[in-house]
């Protein structure tokens, strides 16, 4: 009885927040052009960045921070995922192979590449 009492609640809370949603004005939007108000940053206000050398330990303690996320292929992963992309490239070398010897020698069929003129 108390789910009842609760989910009755809870659809009378919901139509509440409707009907306050369409009383109030439409939001501006905030983004991109300056409007007459926007004046842009301050004179004389710099925002201060961190010299060079702390920004660099910085940005190399976030590389190892996002290294350790990283799950690593094992061992037989790696071998497979290498054999792959071995026999994939194979493959298509020796369709590229192929089609660029057949244009060959429709090239130097069509030209007469051989005739003695």
């Amino acid at each position: 009885m108390a789910d009842s009492k609760g989910g009755a609640q809870d659809v009378a809370a919901a139509e509440r927040s409707a009907s306050d949603d369409s009383s109030k004005p439409p939001k501006k939007p905030t983004g991109g052009g300056k409007g007459p108000g926007d004046k842009g940053p301050r004179k004389g206000t710099k925002e201060r960045r961190p010299n060079p050398i702390s920004r660099l330990i910085r940005f190399i303690r976030e590389v190892v921070a996002e290294l350790r996320k990283v799950i690593w292929p094992t061992r037989k992963e790696l071998i497979t995922y290498t054999s792959v992309v071995v026999v994939f490239v194979t493959i298509m070398t020796a369709i590229v192979w192929g089609l660029d010897a057949g244009v060959a020698k429709l090239v130097m069929w069509a030209f007469g590449a051989n005739s003695d003129s």
